[in-house]
């Protein structure tokens, strides 16, 4: 699949999640293989033009990671366009303009999804953007403002019109946040409306089978991966491979994530400092924790975990704990064993309910 010019290694995308997708998580998630674009959280564009540190933070890139795309948000025309030039020269592969967070504080600037209510003010702003960059300027939006109002279709006509090079369809309207299922149909009606430029499904991919289910009954280019990324850091991997022979790999061992989780942090602390890193680590580290079987243990020190040589200590403290839910060789006894992240899925919208994980919009 090729974004503009961008040729992507497979058609699955990581989707942002805010206060989750900064550089050290891309890069994790990257290092497994099978992804093809990474995004990172939206990025407030005047935040950027007033010069914050933690917003050029949040664009901060990796040649590793690369093709990467950030994720602006904001109303305002010109500081839409000035700050899409400022991620294009600090080495952003494309940018992406977010017309789908249902969160008041955001929709209340006239950005995310109140973008859907007025298609030719948004026209013209992101034809600003497009003309003004040499990166792909790409779209990520929802079915529509509520169940009346699906604006998807025609708002996809009005980005492809103004030049925009690929389009990422939540299946889900701003009125329902992340209640319900998505909405198969409403995917297919967008690409549908749009044959030229990729359209990108999201919403609900928690397994290989809940990504092919999209594919097929959508037709949509590729697939977008959030939570589901979050609860399996080797979805893309596994996801590839489905869609490919039909077959899944084997999991990770327990040993697999143990280690994936030490580098994860490491590179927390390597990008934000010991302290803050392990803050920022202390949300993220349960998620690993979902897949050890018995965890409470280390769910309630890692939460409050002070520094690299703390969650060591927290570790071997877990493994010590640990043991007595496992046979003499180590492994979880078969009571203990959580379930596969992936058996049993026919269709995405009741497949493995994965909370919304908190970030900080709802903050703002």
């Amino acid at each position: 699949m090729k974004i503009g010019d961008i040729q992507l290694e497979t058609n699955l995308c990581l989707s942002p999640l805010a206060g989750y997708t900064n550089l050290p998580f891309r890069l994790t998630i990257k290092t497994l293989g099978s992804l093809g674009l990474v995004t990172t959280d939206l990025v407030n564009a005047r935040s950027l033009l007033e010069g914050r540190e933690l917003a050029f933070k949040m664009i901060a890139t990796d040649s590793r990671e690369q093709p990467m795309s950030v994720q602006l948000f904001g109303g305002v025309k010109e500081e839409m366009r000035d700050a899409a030039l400022m991620v294009q020269e600090r080495g952003a592969q494309a940018v992406d303009i977010n017309m789908g967070c249902p969160v008041k504080k955001v929709v209340k600037t006239g950005s995310g999804s109140s973008m859907m209510r007025n298609l030719e003010q948004t026209g013209e702003l992101v034809k600003a953007m497009v003309d003004a960059l040499d990166i792909p300027v790409t779209a990520k939006m929802r079915l529509g403002w509520d169940d009346e109002n699906l604006t998807a279709p025609n708002l996809a006509k009005t980005l492809l019109d103004v030049g925009v090079s690929a389009i990422f369809v939540h299946g889900r309207t701003r009125a329902q946040g992340f209640s319900g299922g998505v909405n198969l149909e409403g995917i297919r009606k967008v690409k549908e409306a749009v044959d030229s430029i990729p359209v990108i499904g999201n919403g609900d991919v928690t397994t290989p089978e809940a990504a092919r289910i999209m594919l097929e009954e959508t037709g949509c280019d590729g697939v977008s991966i959030g939570r589901g990324a979050f609860y399996n850091p080797w979805i893309f991997q596994q996801t590839e491979s489905y869609l490919k022979s039909g077959m899944i790999p084997p999991g990770p061992s327990f040993q697999d994530r143990v280690s994936l989780m030490r580098i994860h942090l490491q590179r927390m602390i390597d990008f934000y400092g010991e302290d803050r890193g392990c803050i920022q680590f202390r949300k993220v580290a349960p998620w690993y924790a979902k897949r050890f079987g018995p965890s409470k243990r280390f769910k309630d020190q890692v939460v409050r975990l002070k520094s690299l040589e703390h969650f060591e200590e927290i570790l071997v403290d877990y493994l010590e704990w640990r043991q007595q839910y496992c046979d003499a060789d180590g492994e979880l006894l078969p009571r203990f064993r959580p379930p596969s992240p992936y058996s049993s899925i026919t269709d995405p919208s009741s497949g493995d309910r994965i909370k919304v994980p908190k970030g900080p919009v709802e903050k703002w």
